[in-house]
């Protein structure tokens, strides 16, 4: 069976790389589809920075949020591309994520099952899309030998890891109590 390849019309492609076989173009797909739900997020928290127009940490968040938006579209093109994430980009999430991390630290002690308001539930996509972005880069550079700038899959744990702790950062100002989750599995 001969491969699907793109027709001749513009209109009826969508992304150029859409019909290659490797999975970088899944990680961009992937990380596209990130971009647009850090955007949701954004959407959501001016919402909710209505009904609470006196926290400092809402709007230090969608502040942030702003910042991370075209990041992500940089995580995009970094590995088929130039790399467009930088030391100073990691580092300024980490000193963000450390801050919110402070401020949580008595709100979680352990896995929690996921819930709250919006836009808790979009944020905890995001951090799990990170986690699909890296098992992608993973792959990409083990098995398909493409070059993966050790930044990036750095830069996405820490990004899935401050999505996460900016939920659990909502659910400490709306007065959201996140439910413990007691593993069958594990001890």
């Amino acid at each position: 069976m001969k491969k699907l390849r793109p027709k001749s019309n513009i209109d009826e492609l969508c992304y150029p790389y859409i019909y290659e076989d490797s999975l970088l173009c899944d990680y961009e797909i992937l990380t596209d589809d990130l971009t647009r739900m850090v955007g949701w997020a954004i959407n959501d928290l001016g919402v909710l920075r209505q009904q609470y127009p006196d926290s400092s940490e809402l709007q230090k968040l969608e502040t942030e949020l702003n910042w991370i938006l075209p990041l992500c579209f940089h995580l995009n093109g970094s590995i088929r591309g130039k790399l467009a994430i930088t030391e100073e980009d990691h580092n300024k999430l980490l000193t963000n994520y450390r801050r919110f991390k402070t401020i949580t630290e008595k709100s979680i002690s352990g896995f929690v099952l996921p819930g709250g308001v919006n836009p808790v539930g979009v944020l905890n996509k995001c951090s799990s899309m990170c986690k699909k972005a890296i098992r992608l880069m993973v792959r990409i550079h083990n098995e398909e030998q493409k070059e993966v700038n050790e930044l990036l899959p750095k830069f996405a744990n820490l990004l899935c890891n401050y999505f996460f702790t900016s939920t659990v950062l909502i659910n400490q100002i709306t007065g959201f109590k996140e439910t413990p989750f007691i593993s069958k599995s594990y001890k």
